[in-house]
C-alpha cells in the first residue's frame, strides 16, 4: 500500500491531482465530522442527464483517488435541490395545463405527472437513485426538503440570520437593480399557499429566530427560518449546504464558476471553509454549439447506452475534464476502442502508467481484461459489407476469424456486436456515400483482387495487411489516399479499420467479391 500511495502523491492523472488537494486541506485540519465529504448536486426540475451522470463519476473517481492517499473515511453525497419553487413547466412532460397550477410550489409539492409518485421532485429524485445504482456508484441521497424540514440546516440557517447584511452586502452587487430593490437571501414558504416566495426582508428578529416579510395580499407575516419555513436563494443555498454538512469537495460546470465564487464567499462568512473545487468544461453538440437541456441538442444518456457499454461512457468522461469535448454520436466509436485498447495495456504497464490509465479510476484499481478480440470500429465495417440485421450474422464473420471466441466466453464481444448492428442501421448507412474509382486506384484494386486470388496461405492480418501496403505503396503519395480510396469506393466511408484486418475478418473470398462490385460500379 505504501508503494502505491508513494506512487499516487506524484501522480499526474488528474483524479490524484484533485485528491491532493483535498488532502491538503484535510491534513492541517482533520475534520471533525471524522470523514471527508464530496458532494454533487441535482436539480430535480429535469429527469437525469448524461451531464448528472459525468459529474457523479467524475466525483467518484476523485473520492477513490484519496481513498489511496488517505486512511481517513470518505463519504459521497448525492444532494437533490428538491425545495427549489417550479418556476417552469418543462415541454417534454404530460399534463402541461395541470402542471401550470403548481408553479411555484416546492418541488416535491408539485403533482407528479407520471402519477408514480406523491410528487414530481419524489419521481424524478427515484428516477436519479435507480440511475446511479445502476452503475453501482456508493453514495448518500440527501433531499433539500428533508434537510430543511427535519432541522439539520436549522443551525446554519440562524447563523445565517444574524449574517444576514454581510451575506446581502455579497449577494447585492451581482445583481441588476430592479432585483436589487427586492432581493432577500431568505425565501419564505407562504403558509397561505405553499408558494416558494421571492420577496424582500422587512424584518429579523435574531433572538427569535424570525423574519417578517410582505405576503402577495399585503398582510405581513412573520416566520422563523428554521423547521422548514424558509429556504435559501440558490447560491446562499449552496454556501448553507457547504458550511452546514461541512462539505470538503465539490465539481461544477464552467458556467457556474460566479455561483462558485460568491457562494464561497458566503460560506466564510458564516464561518466556514468552503470546498475544493473543480470547474470541469462543458460539452458541445455535432456543430461545436453548448448542449442545453431545453433546446435537446447533443447526446443524451439513454442514446448513449443504446449504441455502447456503460463502461465507454464513463472513458469519455474521464478524459481532460478541463477541455471542452463534442458529445455527439460519432464520438461513441472512438471512445469503445480507446476504452478497450487501456484495457488491453493495463496489465503489461508499470504502477506509474497504470495510475494514468483511464481504466484504473473508472474501475477502482481493479480493471476487467478485455475479451473484444474484434474492434468496434471493424464490427461497424462488418456490419456494413455484411447488410447485418441483428448480431447472429456478424458472428458467423467472428468466429472464424476467432474459432474460440462465441457469445457466453465474449459477452462483451457479443454485446458490442448488438451496439454495432444498431449504430450502423441508425447512423452510419443513411450517410454512406460509395463512389467508382479512377484509373490509378482502378489498377491498384485490381492488382489487390489478383494477390487475394492467388492467396493460400492463412488469413492472417499482418500478412494481408502486407499485401494491401505493396498495391499501393508505389501507385500513392502520401499513401494514406490509397486507404482512402478503399474506404470511400468499398464501404462508402472516407474513414475505416486496418484494411488487413478487415479482410481477415470479412473473409478473402467474400473481400474478392466485395472488390468485384466495387470495380464495376454495383455499389455507387
Amino acid at each position: 500500500m505504501s508503494d502505491l500511495r508513494d506512487a499516487a502523491m506524484s501522480s499526474k492523472a488528474w483524479p490524484f491531482e484533485e485528491a491532493r488537494r483535498v488532502l491538503k486541506r484535510v491534513e492541517k485540519t482533520p475534520p471533525e465530522k471524522g470523514y471527508v465529504l464530496f458532494q454533487t448536486g441535482y436539480g430535480p426540475s429535469g429527469l437525469p442527464h448524461i451531464g448528472t451522470f459525468g459529474e457523479v463519476a467524475r466525483t467518484a473517481m476523485v473520492r477513490r483517488a484519496f481513498e489511496v492517499l488517505s486512511d481517513i473515511p470518505t463519504k459521497l453525497i448525492c444532494f437533490s435541490d428538491d425545495m427549489d419553487g417550479f418556476r417552469k413547466v418543462p415541454t417534454n412532460l404530460p399534463m402541461q395545463e395541470e402542471l401550470k397550477q403548481d408553479l411555484n410550489l416546492p418541488l416535491t409539492k408539485v403533482r407528479d405527472p407520471f402519477g408514480t409518485h406523491e410528487g414530481f421532485a419524489q419521481h424524478n429524485n427515484a428516477r436519479l437513485r435507480a440511475f446511479l445504482d445502476s452503475y453501482g456508484f456508493e453514495y448518500e441521497f440527501a433531499s433539500a426538503t428533508d434537510y430543511y424540514t427535519s432541522g439539520k440546516f436549522d443551525e446554519m440557517l440562524l447563523v445565517a440570520l444574524e449574517r444576514f447584511d454581510k451575506i446581502q452586502e455579497i449577494m447585492l452587487p451581482t445583481l441588476g437593480p430592479e432585483r436589487r430593490e427586492t432581493y432577500s437571501c431568505f425565501l419564505p414558504i407562504s403558509p397561505k399557499t405553499g408558494h416558494v416566495l421571492q420577496v424582500p426582508t422587512l424584518e429579523r428578529n435574531v433572538a427569535k429566530g424570525t423574519i417578517v416579510y410582505q405576503e402577495p395580499d399585503g398582510e405581513k407575516v412573520e416566520i422563523p427560518v428554521t423547521g422548514g419555513h424558509v429556504k435559501m436563494q440558490w447560491k446562499p443555498d449552496w454556501a448553507l449546504r457547504w458550511a452546514a454538512l461541512g462539505v470538503d469537495y465539490e465539481m461544477s460546470g464552467k458556467d457556474l464558476i460566479d455561483s462558485v465564487t460568491q457562494s464561497s464567499k458566503i460560506c466564510r462568512a458564516l464561518g466556514k471553509q468552503p470546498p475544493e473545487s473543480l470547474s470541469y468544461e462543458l460539452f458541445n453538440d455535432e456543430h461545436g454549439q453548448k448542449i442545453s437541456k431545453s433546446k435537446g441538442n447533443g447526446l443524451s444518456m439513454e442514446e448513449w447506452l443504446t449504441y455502447a457499454a456503460p463502461e465507454s461512457l464513463s472513458y469519455f468522461m474521464y478524459l481532460k475534464p478541463k477541455t471542452a469535448k463534442r458529445l455527439y454520436f460519432d464520438v461513441i466509436p472512438k471512445a469503445v476502442d480507446e476504452y478497450h485498447q487501456q484495457l488491453r495495456a493495463f496489465p503489461d504497464q508499470d504502477q506509474k502508467a497504470q495510475l494514468a490509465n483511464p481504466v484504473y479510476h473508472i474501475h477502482n484499481g481493479h480493471p476487467p481484461a478485455s475479451n473484444m478480440v474484434v474492434p468496434f470500429a471493424m464490427l461497424l465495417n462488418l456490419a456494413a459489407v455484411s447488410a447485418a440485421e441483428d448480431k447472429d450474422k456478424l458472428w458467423g464473420f467472428i468466429q472464424r476469424y476467432a474459432p474460440d471466441a462465441s457469445p457466453d466466453t465474449h459477452p462483451d464481444l457479443d454485446a458490442a456486436a448488438g451496439y454495432a448492428v444498431r449504430y450502423f442501421n441508425d447512423f452510419v448507412k443513411p450517410e454512406r456515400q460509395f463512389r467508382a474509382p479512377n484509373d490509378l486506384e482502378r489498377e491498384a484494386l485490381q492488382e489487390l483482387r489478383a494477390g487475394l486470388v492467388a492467396w493460400d496461405g492463412p488469413a492472417d492480418p499482418e500478412a494481408l495487411q502486407s499485401l494491401v501496403f505493396a498495391c499501393g505503396r508505389e501507385r500513392f503519395d502520401p499513401l494514406r489516399d490509397w486507404f482512402k480510396a478503399l474506404y470511400e469506393v468499398l464501404l462508402g466511408a472516407s474513414q475505416g479499420p486496418r484494411f488487413g484486418g478487415f479482410i481477415a475478418l470479412y473473409g478473402i473470398d467474400e473481400t474478392i467479391a466485395l472488390i468485384d462490385k466495387g470495380l464495376s460500379g454495383e455499389l455507387v
